[in-house]
């Protein structure tokens, strides 16, 4: 288990560990499906963003993330990091902000969420946008 707090600003190296590409800005994540699908990182502050899908990293650890040769994907997904998104359930009540998430290095399933109001269940994600993170009330 790691968390996305961990994996923000961690290098990102070529599968051989050689070349230094950047440095991660942000996970995506499918919320109907659960899994982080994509890989944002930025090789310096001028630099565009670079976005991978999660199937180019061949490793993640404490000290770096390792991609393969990957292609970007023909349609860019909508940036939404869940750090700092505030939650709402779909009948629109408040659930907090998003402090951390915690997931699954090798597989990328999103295990919890940790919010200003307590854990949150993965399983209760249903959409991710602009304005929230929405999740079944229960």
């Amino acid at each position: 288990m790691m968390l996305f707090s961990e994996v923000r600003g961690l290098p990102v190296l070529d599968q051989d560990g050689d070349r230094r590409l950047g440095a991660v800005t942000s996970l995506t994540v499918d919320a109907s499906s659960g899994v982080v699908s994509h890989v944002r990182y930025r090789a310096g502050r001028l630099r565009g963003e670079t976005v991978l899908p999660w199937e180019a990293v061949r490793s993640l650890g404490p000290g770096a993330l390792r991609v393969g040769p990957g292609t970007a994907p023909d349609v860019v997904p909508p940036g939404h990091d869940l750090l700092g998104r505030r939650v709402l359930t779909e009948a629109g009540v408040e659930h907090g902000t998003v402090l951390d998430v915690a997931f699954d290095p090798h597989s990328g399933r999103v295990l919890a969420l940790f919010t200003t109001r307590g854990e949150l269940p993965a399983g209760r994600m249903t959409g991710l946008g602009d304005h929230a993170l929405v999740v079944r009330a229960g």
